[in-house]
């Protein structure tokens, strides 16, 4: 049958209202242009390779800038320290001291902590930014700015709370396990202590990092075997920091308060969390997952 229309009292034809759409809403490109940009640069977006480099490039100098422009307020910092142990002993969770002099008692097992703390933090943040731009490349963005958001918290911590690290306290024998073992597993010890604040250990930005890594890998990669090994990928380093005497079990909390910030200005930005946003979208912004659409497999 042709198209039904509708005949007006001139006589003329019209045809019928559009589905879909309310009478009273005016037209997109009609509406108010602040809104219109504001939403646009609130939508998924394919990423662009040289902005991101750039981005990332120019973001961690920025951070270890002023990371390590924080004042070193040894004393502060030292205060802070027996404040944070003398809570942990009253809440019975300080075993910092245990777990680092028994896995330095195994050699093999604390040279390899050292490189992991040294390494992983860095390779590991970097490959999942990697994965997302070219897998997912819909969510990239609000996964991004969440990990961007957190490391800005984290920085206004080392501002505001110094504190020396468990193996920099004075009158408790923890073991500086990159000095002993002579390895390079911190730039905040050895022969590269100089070129580091060492009174930033509040909040663990491996700890940030390492979770933001995980729940990324848990909830958006497909084999189990991979989802397991991001669960359990920040509790490996959470193990890490403590044994190698570089963090108190309260710095980590700081580290997951600030990704919960985090989380939360990508939420208020994006309006959703990053894995709930469509995993591809087109170059102008739309989502490409169409119903009944196959999208490439991430591996």
């Amino acid at each position: 049958m042709g198209e039904a229309t509708v005949r007006t009292l001139e006589g003329r034809t019209a045809g019928p209202p559009p589905t879909g759409e309310r009478a009273d809403r005016p037209p997109a490109d009609r509406g108010d242009p602040r809104s219109f940009r504001l939403a646009r640069l609130r939508s998924p977006r394919r990423p662009r390779l040289w902005f991101e480099v750039l981005l990332i490039a120019v973001s961690y100098w920025t951070y270890s800038l002023v990371r390590n422009a924080v004042p070193e307020q040894r004393v502060a910092a030292l205060r802070n320290a027996d404040w944070i142990w003398r809570t942990e002993q009253n809440l019975h969770i300080a075993v910092e001291h245990s777990v680092n002099h028994a896995v330095n008692s195994v050699t093999w097992l604390i040279v390899g902590m050292n490189y992991y703390y040294a390494t992983l933090h860095f390779v590991l943040t970097i490959g999942v930014l990697v994965w997302l731009y070219r897998w997912h490349p819909g969510r990239y963005a609000a996964a991004r700015l969440a990990l961007f958001a957190t490391t800005a918290v984290a920085l206004l911590g080392y501002y505001l709370y110094p504190l020396a690290p468990p193996r920099l306290m004075n009158g408790v024998a923890f073991v500086d396990t990159v000095v002993v073992h002579h390895t390079w597993g911190s730039m905040a010890s050895g022969n590269l202590a100089d070129m580091s604040n060492q009174y930033a250990a509040m909040p663990s930005m491996h700890i940030g990092w390492s979770t933001w890594c995980g729940i990324t890998i848990a909830l958006l990669a497909r084999p189990v075997w991979a989802k397991v090994l991001g669960a359990l990928y920040p509790v490996a380093t959470l193990v890490v920091i403590v044994a190698t005497a570089n963090h108190f079990w309260l710095d980590a909390v700081g580290g997951l308060l600030c990704l919960a910030l985090g989380l939360a200005l990508s939420f208020a930005w994006y309006r959703s969390l990053p894995h709930r946003l469509t995993r591809h979208v087109t170059a102008g912004g739309a989502a490409a997952e169409a119903p009944g659409a196959r999208a490439p497999q991430a591996p």
